[in-house]
Order: structure tokens, then C-alpha cells, then sequence
């Protein structure tokens, strides 16, 4: 009788749909739109590469600055997983003291892409000087601007871990965000390799 009262509760969980499930499958759906997006960026900008209407091109860039930019995201992709862990050590210290390092890593990423931009305009190379440097700032801009969210939703996670400490719901979040944030490191290899390294090269 107790084998058929377990059986039965079994089926009612198939039945059962996780919340957190579903919202990590739209989380996953997000990321794979995202992978579209980026791709178009992409193939555009391998389009419009030669396109320089006389102006800039590859020489204008500042690759000890981009070399730096490029530690800074990886290490936070690092701390960002050395998060979850302590996330599933159950560790909240631990787990918000590395968030914070990430945070810091990655503003540290945007600082120095925006002074890049900033240098970038001040020698004449601004979003409107060519087909080129257009895709260029589309591309690296879109990517920055991936960064700021994913900032802002690790400071929130922040406020919310404080308050509610390790949950079922947190638990989700702090997962998503670290997925999203080694996406993110994932894309910018290939910004570094398709716009820098093979521009300069």
C-alpha cells in the first residue's frame, strides 16, 4: 500500500512544473537569442571590415588596453564560479564576497573600455566616420552593454542574498547569472580574435 502511495506521488511530481525550471529554460532561451544577435553582429562587422571610407582602421587600437580588458573579464568569469561554489558549500560569506570581486572586475572591464571609446573619438575614429568603425562600436558596444546588466543583476542578487540568504530562489538567480556572465567572457574571445588580434595581425 505504502508502494502504491509512493508511486502515485511520483506521477503527481512528473506532473509538477518547477518554477525555477521554467525559468531557467527561459533563461536558456534568452541566451539563445542572445547567441543570434551577437552572430548577426558579427557577421556584419566581417562584412564592413574593409569598409574604412579613408578613415581608421585596426591601427587605432590600443592593444595593451584591450590585453588588460581581456584579464579583468576572464578573472571574473573565475570568481564568478568560484561563487557557486561557495553558493553550494552554502557558504553566504564567501558567496557575496566573491560576487563583489566579480562586480569590481567587471566595472574595472568597463572603465577601460570606455576611456578605449573615449581615446578612440578624440583621434577621429567616431561611430559615424565609417561602415566600419559603425559595425565596430555596434558590436563592442553591444557586448558593454551586456556587461552593465550583468552588473547590475550580480548588485541586486546582492541586496537579495542579504536579506533572504541562501534560497531555492536564489539559488536559481546566482546559477543564471554565472551562466550569463561565462557567456558573455565566450563572446568577448571572439571579439577579441575576429576585431583585435585580426585586425592588428
Amino acid at each position: 500500500m505504502a508502494q502504491a502511495t509512493s508511486h502515485h506521488g511520483h506521477g503527481h511530481d512528473h506532473g509538477h512544473h518547477d518554477p525555477q525550471e521554467l525559468k531557467m529554460l527561459g533563461f536558456w532561451i534568452f541566451l539563445v537569442t542572445d547567441v543570434i544577435l551577437f552572430s548577426t553582429l558579427f557577421a556584419t562587422f566581417s562584412v564592413l571590415r574593409n569598409n574604412t571610407a579613408g578613415g581608421p582602421g585596426p591601427e587605432i587600437f590600443n592593444m595593451t588596453g584591450v590585453t588588460l580588458e581581456t584579464f579583468l573579464l576572464l578573472t571574473s568569469s573565475f570568481t564568478s564560479g568560484i561563487a557557486v561554489l561557495a553558493m553550494n558549500k552554502g557558504n553566504l560569506k564567501q558567496l557575496l564576497g566573491w560576487l563583489v570581486v566579480t562586480v569590481l572586475l567587471g566595472l574595472g572591464f568597463l572603465g577601460l573600455e570606455i576611456y578605449e571609446f573615449v581615446e578612440m573619438v578624440h583621434e577621429g575614429a567616431t561611430f559615424m566616420t565609417s561602415a566600419y568603425l559603425s559595425a565596430f562600436f555596434t558590436l563592442v558596444g553591444t557586448h558593454g552593454l551586456h556587461v552593465t546588466v550583468g552588473i547590475f543583476w550580480m548588485v541586486g542578487l546582492m541586496i537579495q542574498l542579504k536579506k533572504r540568504g541562501i534560497t531555492d530562489v536564489t539559488r536559481g538567480k546566482i546559477t543564471a547569472v554565472s551562466l550569463y556572465w561565462h557567456f558573455l567572457d565566450a563572446v568577448w574571445i571572439f571579439v577579441l580574435s575576429v576585431v583585435y588580434l585580426m585586425g592588428v595581425m
